[in-house]
């Protein structure tokens, strides 16, 4: 999987936002923050084609966390992206 095109990770008055780049994705019915470990898999895996694995191994790689709770948290990060459409698989 990989994110689609459109979509980038800026970081607006310490707050971690996603910006919609062409008409296809622009919705201002909400803004898209993420939190620090978010951004940080966001930025592992960006541009590049991924595996969930990738993103909790990301995740491992930065905070003192077990695989486990690294896993179901990856889980939930890639169902939230899917919904709001950040995902092309």
């Amino acid at each position: 999987m990989k994110i689609k095109q459109g979509f980038e990770l800026r970081n607006i008055c310490g707050e971690n936002i996603i910006i919609a780049h062409g008409v296809e994705n622009i919705d201002f019915t909400k803004v898209i923050s993420l939190n620090e470990s978010a951004a940080d898999v966001w930025n592992a895996v960006v541009d590049k084609d991924f595996t969930l694995d990738d993103m909790v191994a990301a995740i491992m790689e930065n905070y003192d966390i077990d695989a486990d709770t690294a896993h179901a948290d990856c889980e939930t990060l890639l169902a939230d992206w899917r919904k709001v459409g950040f995902i092309a698989d």
